[in-house]
């Protein structure tokens, strides 16, 4: 399995893994997978990772922001998501370790998840890489005719801002 910097033209594939991950109905309030316009400017363009394994990207991460405040520059929230075909190999855990590295070369010192408590293999893989459950915003969305809570989670670096 290889590790790289997002390219343009990985957009199609990511595009699918997350509609694959939308149509688990766990994995985002989404509906439908963003446009390339929607994607590109809603993700930070720091810190944009692919996996491939096989010659097959199978899964992507990376970073939305939590503010427009420069006071918030190091803090962003993480996006990972991996191909239905590709789950539990061990490619979430290379590929959220592999972001920790490059955010932390960038100088992130905070990153934040929001996780559906149902998805436990991503509540999981997030505690397995250092991030610790703050709590549940309860009946955070009303979705597909319920109410959805959210797990909220963070990984504070060791090393960045300490």
């Amino acid at each position: 399995m290889d590790i790289r910097a997002f390219k343009r033209k990985d957009f199609p594939a990511v595009k699918a893994i997350y509609q694959q991950g939308i149509d688990t109905g766990n994995a985002s309030f989404q509906t439908k997978a963003k446009s390339w316009r929607d994607w590109h400017s809603s993700m930070l363009v720091a810190c944009r990772l692919v996996a491939e394994k096989d010659n097959q990207l199978v899964a992507w991460a990376g970073l939305l922001p939590t503010s427009s405040r420069e006071v918030y520059a190091g803090v962003a929230e993480v996006s990972i998501y991996v191909a239905n075909t590709a789950q539990g190999q061990g490619i979430g855990q290379k590929l959220l370790s592999a972001l920790i590295t490059e955010t932390e070369q960038q100088g992130f010192w905070m990153l934040q998840a929001g996780i559906f408590p149902e998805n436990t293999a991503s509540v999981r893989l997030h505690k397995n890489n250092g991030f610790r459950i703050l709590g549940t915003r309860e009946k955070l969305g009303y979705m597909q005719g319920k109410w959805r809570d959210v797990v909220i989670m963070e990984r504070r670096s060791k090393t960045v801002g300490a």
